[in-house]
Parts: structure tokens; C-alpha cells; sequence
């Protein structure tokens, strides 16, 4: 398989002096549940701190608040729960489909858990929605065994596993995996010309499955909890402001591991936490932006 590596970082366009926040997308969280507020709450904040004009999170009643009371930037939308505190979606529907309407990105995954619910939470978002997506975690998870809802997908859809869950999708060790990033991701982006695929770890890879990029910021201080739910919220801000899927995910990459330098410039790699990550966004992209002040 011949792939393009491409080298040029995307850049998001100056925004002009008499911009509102309906200029730059609705991004849609559906994340969270009993004792995973936070995945939830990382999402959010990181969407918001990469530009999106609005966020909204769709969450499991019982952590509603708690996720609320992480940020009070982003809006929050409590969906009906199962015993175990996950989103029920039969029950959730109606109120998914009256948050769908106004989402310019859906964001899904973090946090949210596994069950047969979140199964048909994920059939529907592929089959009876037109909204670009971003699986990540439980999102992905729940895709095992059912990867050939990807193949009809014509609007955008991005998959971000780590190397567990790219092996789980495909039923590839994580060995063979490790040996090709760049194949092994392209193959599973070919399941649809909509596709893109993430696969993180050190030098993470983005491909459509004809172009890859290969990821040269971050370090090992970002090998801790939240820092994948944080990629998922730049990467969905990034597509709600217009860019192109796979330059969405090439510069939410790239982004994400310069916060993780900062970050670490600032803490230490030991002491690096997710949270972090989402307070540098402002700085990596500042590193990247043009000066608002030449603007006219």
C-alpha cells in the first residue's frame, strides 16, 4: 500500500474582527458515566480551549453534575441512566435527537462504559445521523465486532485507538501493530473513503489510508489517564471550525503534544497530569497562530 507522508502542519484560518461564537461549530460530547465524570469534563474543556464556539455535553443523569460543576463554560444535558450509572439510550433518544439538530461535530466515548446500550447508542449515530464524528475509548469499544457500520459512513468519521483498541477493533496483536503504524492504520482507514484514523502512542499516525502524517511532539509524561480524552475534544474543535477531517486530526495531533511540552516545561514529565494539557492549549496554539494584530 503506497501512502503520501505529509509534512506541511494545517493551520486554522485568523478569525476576523467582527467574529461570534455561531462562526465556529457546536461540538456535541457524549461521554461520562458512574465514577467518569472527568473523561467527560477533560473533553469538554479541551474543545473549548481549542476554539469551538459552543460545547455541549450529553452525559449520564447521575454525574451530570458533577461534570457541570468542572467548567461552567460548556453546557451540560443530563440523559436517562441504567442502575449502573450509564446512559440508557432508548431512554436518552429524544433527548439525543433535539442535541444532534444544532451539532455541527459529535464527539463520543470518553468515560462512557460498556453495554449493550452504548451499542445501540453507537448503531444509531452511524446509521440515522449525518453529523461528523469522533470515536474514541468506550466509543471505539463498541465497535468490536460490528466495524462494517464504518463501510457505508459518508460524512466524516474519525477513529483515535491506542494500540489495545486498534487490536480489538481488527483482531491484530498489538505486536504486528507496533512493526507497521503506518500500514496497519491505512488498512483500517480504507474500510471507508469518510475514514480517518488516529492511532496513537509515540509518533502518533493520522491517515485517510492515501496520506499519513507521523506526530513529533509529545513525550512520555503524557502516558497518563485523560490525556486521550483531552486529543478528542481539540480534534472535534478543529473539525467544527472547517478544517477537512484528516487536517483536523493532523494539527489536533500536533497541538495536543506541543501542550504536552509545554505542559511538561512546566511540571515535569512525573508530575504531568491531563488538566494540564488542557491549560497549555492556549499556548501551543498561540505558537502556531498568526498575530491577531496584522489582522484587518
Amino acid at each position: 500500500m503506497a501512502l503520501e507522508r505529509i509534512e506541511a502542519i494545517p493551520q486554522l484560518a485568523p478569525r476576523p474582527r467582527e467574529s461570534h461564537k455561531g462562526r465556529f461549530g457546536t461540538v456535541l460530547v457524549v461521554a461520562g458515566s458512574r465514577g467518569m465524570a472527568g473523561a467527560a469534563a477533560l473533553c469538554g474543556a479541551a474543545a473549548l480551549r481549542s476554539g469551538a464556539g459552543l460545547v455541549r455535553i450529553a452525559t449520564a443523569a447521575e454525574v451530570q453534575p458533577v461534570v457541570a460543576g468542572f467548567e461552567p463554560s460548556y453546557m451540560t444535558y443530563p440523559l436517562a441512566c441504567t442502575a449502573d450509572g450509564l446512559i440508557d439510550f432508548p431512554k436518552a433518544r429524544p433527548v439525543l435527537q433535539r442535541l444532534l439538530a444544532p451539532a455541527t461535530v459529535v464527539a463520543v466515548g470518553p468515560g462512557l462504559g460498556q453495554s449493550e446500550e452504548i451499542h445501540g447508542l453507537l448503531r444509531f449515530l452511524l446509521a440515522e445521523t449525518d453529523k461528523p464524528l469522533i470515536l474514541d475509548a468506550d466509543g471505539l469499544n463498541a465497535l468490536v465486532g460490528q466495524t462494517e457500520l464504518l463501510a457505508g459512513v459518508a460524512r466524516p468519521v474519525i477513529l483515535t485507538p491506542h494500540p489495545g483498541e486498534f487490536a480489538r477493533l481488527t483482531g491484530t496483536g498489538v505486536t504486528e501493530i507496533q512493526a507497521d503504524r503506518p500500514g496497519q492504520a491505512a488498512q483500517l482507514a480504507t474500510t471507508s473513503p469518510a475514514l480517518v484514523v488516529v492511532l496513537k502512542g509515540a509518533g502518533t499516525i493520522v491517515t485517510d489510508g492515501r496520506r499519513y502524517f507521523e506526530n513529533s511532539t509529545g513525550n512520555p509524561g503524557m502516558a497518563t489517564g485523560g490525556t486521550g480524552d483531552v486529543l478528542t475534544g481539540v480534534i472535534a474543535a478543529l473539525l467544527a471550525q472547517g478544517l477537512p477531517a484528516f487536517e483536523a486530526a493532523q494539527l489536533g495531533v500536533f497541538v495536543h503534544g506541543l501542550a504536552g511540552d509545554i505542559a511538561r516545561d512546566n511540571h515535569g514529565e512525573l508530575g504531568l497530569i491531563a488538566g494540564d494539557l488542557v491549560d497549555a492549549l492556549p499556548d501551543a496554539f498561540t505558537h502556531l497562530m498568526p498575530d491577531p494584530d496584522i489582522i484587518t
